[in-house]
């Protein structure tokens, strides 16, 4: 991918907040996630077909609400009902997926240039985002994911880890910077590092 990152012009490295006479150990991380292929992939009501049997990077799809399958390269994230966002590494994953999801059963739609994607880590990660989202993030666990807003801008969580804390935030790409700003002002109590 060569396109512009969403958050090219905004996102600096250093630290930032609180992080004086803290271990960097203790503080919390901010990068952007970049050059990720991202499809949402929707089955219609018609379609007999069983995506049971149908994979993606040899992961089956999920049909429990807000759950996440993943490998090393991918994840598979549950959005709503027969609705799925792909999210990979491998530029190969379009191919699979063009030969895998035929247009008389899915909706495929190549979403990858349209979202940003900010990763924030950390143990106080979750204390950071319950400034500003409504759902309960206490039950988050390591691939869990929910459709939610954070200061009113619309986001997906995912959970890719739970030791310590690990979400990836998916926005639209014009709320990028917006979000950007919300994450790391919700931040600066806590210091954090931007990567």
């Amino acid at each position: 991918m060569t396109a512009i990152s969403p958050l090219q012009t905004i996102h600096k490295k250093g630290f930032f907040g609180d992080h004086h006479k803290k271990k960097e150990s203790d503080l919390i991380k901010i990068s952007e996630e970049k050059n990720l292929y991202i499809f949402q992939i929707f089955q219609y009501k018609e379609s007999k077909l069983q995506t049971k049997n149908l994979k993606i990077d040899n992961l089956e799809f999920n049909f429990e609400s807000c759950k996440v399958l993943s490998n090393k390269d991918t994840r598979i994230l549950w959005t709503g009902p027969n609705t799925w966002l792909a999210i990979s590494k491998k530029e190969s994953i379009s191919k699979t997926i063009k030969k895998n999801f035929d247009s008389k059963n899915f909706a495929v739609t190549d979403i990858s240039h349209s979202r940003a994607i900010i990763q924030i880590q950390g143990f106080h990660s979750k204390e950071v985002l319950k400034k500003g989202c409504p759902i309960n993030l206490n039950k988050f666990e390591k691939n869990n994911c929910a459709g939610t807003v954070f200061h009113g801008i619309t986001i997906v969580v995912d959970c890719i880890n739970d030791n310590p804390n690990a979400f990836n935030l998916l926005t639209l790409r014009s709320f990028g910077e917006s979000l950007y700003h919300h994450i790391t002002d919700a931040s600066l109590e806590y210091g954090y590092i931007s990567l």
